[in-house]
Parts: C-alpha cells; structure tokens; sequence
C-alpha cells in the first residue's frame, strides 16, 4: 500500500513493506490414521525445507472447535514474485503432494501479510 508521508521539507510515497509481503496460508485436516507420520514430516521435512526455499513459516494455528480445518499454517514471502517462483518450484511440488498423503480437506490461497490472525 502506498501512503503519503512528509520527509523533511517535501513529500514521499512510502511503501508499506507489510503490503508487499504476502502470505501462503494451508488449511487442512489431519489424517488420524497417519498422525505420527505427519508430525514426523511437517517438522522433518515441509517446514524446514521450505524455510530453506524462502518462505517463513508464521502461523501454526489448531482448530478446537467448530467446523473448519483442524490446522492453519501460514509461511510468508518477501513478495508475490518470490512466492510465484517457489510454488511453481519442482521442490515445492514434491513437498505439497507428500504432505497430501498425511492430511484430507487440503487447500491453499494467497493473501497479502499482515500480522495477526487470517482466514
């Protein structure tokens, strides 16, 4: 996001780096029957083989209750660009679907960073 702000004697647009970043967020549930194997993996494996791709890893939410996703993970990235380049990545590609043997109900989406919780 672009926002005005006085600099000295004039004015600046300023980019907000917040809007800039954005968000990998992954909803899915658990498979029961693989719950140790999946453990094994997301912090084996996914999560620090995608940190060494370039997106961090932000959120980690649980589902308690209701009728959603039991986990939320969310990884950021510098910029849409960056995060363009690694989903179409080999390695991404391999990571996602080993993680799709541990878990049901799996979907991603893309949505500009911010902090806090987002859905």
């Amino acid at each position: 996001m672009l926002r005005p702000q006085r600099v000295g004697d004039s004015w600046a647009t300023i980019v907000d780096t917040d809007q800039q970043r954005v968000k990998l967020i992954l909803t899915y549930d658990p498979r029961p029957d693989r719950r140790e194997d999946y453990f094994q993996y997301v912090l084996g494996e996914f999560v620090p083989r995608l940190a060494s791709e370039g997106l961090a890893m932000s959120d980690a939410w649980h589902t308690a209750y209701g009728q959603y996703p039991l986990r939320l993970t969310g990884f950021v990235a510098p910029d849409m660009a960056s995060l363009e380049r690694i989903l179409t990545s080999q390695t991404f590609r391999d990571l996602e679907a080993r993680l799709q043997e541990y878990v049901s109900n799996y979907q991603r989406r893309i949505v500009p960073a911010r902090r806090g919780f987002q859905f």
